[in-house]
């Protein structure tokens, strides 16, 4: 297999690189740049010396068209246009900015603030959440791979929606996020004077992956009611925790949540429960491709907590990507991703 990255010097492009480089079926590797050409990449990350010492190359379509997949791992509104000409020209495509998540264009552009792709390539595009996508990921030829909190967040209340156990009017989800998810490029916000020793809200009730939640929601659990999502940045590198809080419909128990859960992920290799524990964080998914799960009902409010973590640069991005890949081609669905996480 051959491959292509756009995007590549930015956090997604690096862990593509580090999770394809270890691919079994991966035998080439190139990367593209708007900006940067001509680079050596392990100049630019000595951590990738003697094993990625080639320049950076141009993004030409001619070139793109050669390889058996195309990853675009650059910022939103840049696959928007590079992509849709590849479409159906050899590639398969995975884009991993938010260009083709959205069906409704005109949503796109209010929460992006960005000229949508074109509708026919949209239309084209398969939401890529693989858990609960997979035969359509199967006939994709370009998948839209899902924002990192909408991963967390999906995955743990789908079930339970679809289930119908969880009141969704009542629902609310709170997530946190480490300095990566904001990409390689300084702003004041990822300023370490401004991240270390703060923990702050941002973009309230403006998040541009609530309406990716809602239509998911729609798609997959056949509810899509707007929903309270709100997101902090903390100062740490990786990892994204999302808790959402709902009341349970009448007569529903905890043990029915979790059943809910386990049934629903027991032939997914990446989702894992917990069932008992006496600490849950974002550690113990660092550096993986799991999502971990678990849930509590407080038996005085009749609500539950439902809380999932994920290393957003894998599970939340490349990770997925690469699941999506697997599936895509007909691999095994772990294939250089079965690694354990990096605790410490």
């Amino acid at each position: 297999m051959k491959v292509g990255i756009i995007g590549a010097s930015g956090y997604g492009g690096l862990e593509l690189i580090r999770l394809l480089h270890n691919h079994p079926e991966i035998e080439q590797i190139e990367l593209f740049t708007s900006s940067e050409e001509g680079t050596v990449f392990s100049h630019k990350y000595s951590h990738l010396m003697n094993i990625v010492d080639r320049p950076l190359q141009k993004i030409e379509q001619e070139k793109l068209v050669q390889f058996d997949v195309v990853f675009s791992s650059a910022p939103a509104g840049v696959a928007s246009h590079l992509l849709p000409p590849l479409i159906g020209k050899g590639p398969k495509l995975i884009d991993l900015s938010g260009d083709f998540r959205l069906k409704d264009v005109s949503q796109y552009e209010q929460w992006y603030n960005k000229q949508a792709a074109p509708q026919e390539a949209v239309a084209q595009s398969v939401y890529g959440l693989t858990e609960w996508n997979r035969d359509a990921i199967q006939q994709a030829q370009l998948i839209a791979n899902p924002g990192c909190y909408p991963t967390a967040v999906l995955l743990s209340l789908l079930p339970l929606l679809k289930n119908n156990l969880i009141d969704v009017s009542g629902l609310i989800i709170d997530a946190k996020s480490g300095v990566s998810g904001a990409g390689n490029q300084p702003s004041q916000m990822t300023h370490f004077s401004e991240t270390n020793e703060n923990t702050a809200i941002y973009k309230i009730h403006q998040h541009q992956h609530i309406p990716e939640i809602e239509q998911a929601f729609g798609l997959f659990a056949h509810e899509a009611p707007p929903i309270t999502f709100t997101t902090h940045l903390v100062p740490m590198t990786r990892g994204i925790l999302a808790t959402s809080y709902a009341p349970v419909q009448e007569g529903v128990t905890e043990a029915q949540l979790v059943d809910c859960l386990q049934q629903t992920y027991e032939n997914h290799p990446f989702v894992r429960v917990l069932q008992e524990t006496i600490k849950f964080g974002t550690n113990q998914v660092y550096g993986s491709n799991y999502c971990d799960l678990h849930v509590k009902v407080d038996p005085r409010t009749n609500r539950a907590t439902i809380v999932s973590v994920i290393d957003n640069l894998v599970k939340g991005a490349a990770g997925q990507a690469i699941q999506n890949m697997n599936v895509q081609l007909g691999f095994e669905e772990i294939t250089g991703l079965a690694f354990v996480p990096a605790f410490i």
